[in-house]
């Protein structure tokens, strides 16, 4: 007899490592940073390591485990990232995965024509808009690195742009210490005060440590201005194996982790309580050219590894996929972009970005990112499992309609048409014949016509006037005073 009080929810889910496995890997990340220990090249953070009790000879600091430890401790677990009208966005604990666009690289693929170009603040501010309207991307990073920016200040103009054009979260890299103050500040200008931004903070930094152990002056200004706003920060360097990090991925993810923990304790020095991921950027390289791997099977392990490693920590963790290193949108563009992202979301990577990239992180696509959407859409039907109930069981509609009939006019049958069955928006679902007549578009076809479209006709949610006039005096003065310092 079937329970008709029961509900039960089967959802998939990957885990790579045993909790014995993550102990040995947090083991020699403590080991690296007590004996091998980290190069910091801070006068202001070498003092704050000495006093917590830290060993420093010249520029080199060597922390005991307790330290790091604490630090750890007082990182904040689970915490919320807003949109930038203040509602709740993104619930970093538990096994959640969110996904944000590509950013950082020098050429976009053209709207339009489909050229490969130079990166513009123009295409930062389309591809903005872009994430905004796509239902499946939860945050936004700017889409390039602008050429025609100055590129001592460039992080201002790129994200005066980001703001304007989404009121998603943003995730930025920034180049210099001061300038990541001064996204800061035009983020607080957005919402009202620092107070505001630290209680509801919808930007989130991200100041890489140079792979191996090497902290100097401008990436600890900015995990310094990240805790002194209280915003959280991704604490996440990046190694190539055999390059910047051990060929061996459990040595490349001991080395990952001993940084991502020296952040930490970097951060919590600044300030108690300044919420940070626990994040790692394990890829492969040519090692015949030297050439890094976006898209490549070690990635997404090590990532999903590091995914186990965030959860027995209670801190969120930092993935990368949709990626590709493709040349164009192609079978190997969705193959690899797809593999990614379902083998990232089943480990419950917490922020998952760079969708759009194409030629190994050299190139946005807005093409490449509205598949990326539909791939997540799929991704998220999956998840969302099977319900096993007594009304789901469907006994009782089966016996109903009986032997040879059919449920297509049943009630049952329309109650979970929506729920029950995925539905594209951009795949290819009709007859040959229809497809034939509709002009043979491919997929690559079908997105660029979904990019155009959203980007012609949709309209974020505008900031107002007054803010506008309060980002354009900070990034003119921040420019100045950047340019002064560059001088």
């Amino acid at each position: 007899m079937i329970n008709a009080g029961y509900i039960s929810q089967a959802v998939p889910s990957l885990n790579i490592v045993s909790e014995p496995q993550i102990h040995e890997i947090k083991q020699a990340a403590f080991l690296i940073l007590e004996r091998t220990g980290v190069k910091l090249g801070h006068p202001v953070a070498l003092g704050l390591v000495k006093a917590a009790g830290a060993t420093v000879m010249g520029d080199r600091v060597l922390t005991p485990r307790y330290l790091i430890e604490d630090a750890l401790a007082k990182a904040p677990k689970g915490f919320v990232v807003y949109d930038r009208l203040g509602h709740p966005a993104m619930d970093l604990s538990g096994r959640k995965s969110y996904y944000g666009t590509s950013t950082a690289s020098p050429n976009q693929e053209e709207i339009g024509s489909r050229k490969i170009t130079q990166s513009t603040l123009e295409g930062i501010g389309l591809g903005a808009r872009l994430a905004d309207g796509l239902d499946n991307i939860d945050f936004v990073m700017p889409f390039g690195t602008a050429q025609d920016a100055p590129p001592e200040s460039a992080e201002l103009f790129e994200m005066e742009e980001v703001m304007a054009n989404t009121s998603k979260p943003i995730v930025f890299c920034g180049y210099s210490g001061r300038g990541v103050a001064l996204v800061l500040e035009m983020a607080a200008a957005v919402v009202g005060g620092r107070e505001e931004l630290a209680s509801r903070p919808f930007v989130i930094p991200y100041p890489e440590p140079i792979t191996p152990l090497h902290y100097p002056f401008e990436v600890v200004e900015r995990i310094f201005a990240c805790s002194d706003f209280m915003v959280p920060q991704l604490t996440c360097g990046a190694q190539i194996t055999g390059l910047t990090s051990p060929m061996t991925l459990a040595g490349s993810l001991a080395l990952a982790n001993a940084e991502g923990f020296f952040s930490i304790f970097l951060a919590q020095l600044r300030k108690k309580g300044s919420p940070c991921f626990i994040g790692a950027s394990i890829g492969t390289s040519n090692l015949r050219n030297g050439l890094g791997h976006i898209s490549c099977p070690e990635l997404s392990l090590t990532l999903a590894v590091q995914a186990d490693i965030g959860r027995s920590l209670g801190l969120p963790t930092w993935g990368l996929a949709g990626a590709t290193d493709s040349k164009t949108v192609d079978a190997q563009a969705g193959i690899e972009a797809s593999l990614e992202l379902v083998l990232q979301t089943l480990a419950g990577v917490s922020l998952i970005h760079d969708c759009g990239y194409l030629d190994m992180g050299m190139a946005c696509s807005y093409a490449m990112l509205a598949i990326d959407d539909e791939i997540i859409s799929w991704i998220k039907r999956f998840l969302g499992g099977i319900e096993i109930s007594a009304d789901t069981l469907a006994a009782e509609i089966i016996h109903r309609v009986g032997p040879s009939g059919n449920f297509l006019s049943n009630k049952h049958t329309v109650r979970y048409a929506r729920s029950e069955s995925w539905q594209s928006a951009l795949f290819s679902k009709e007859a040959y014949s229809s497809w034939v007549e509709a002009g043979r578009k491919t997929l690559e076809d079908r997105a660029h016509e979904k990019a155009l479209k959203i980007i012609a006709e949709h309209r974020p949610e505008p900031l107002p006037e007054k803010v506008l006039g309060e980002l354009v005096a900070i990034r003119k003065k921040g420019a100045k005073e950047l340019a002064a310092r560059k001088g």
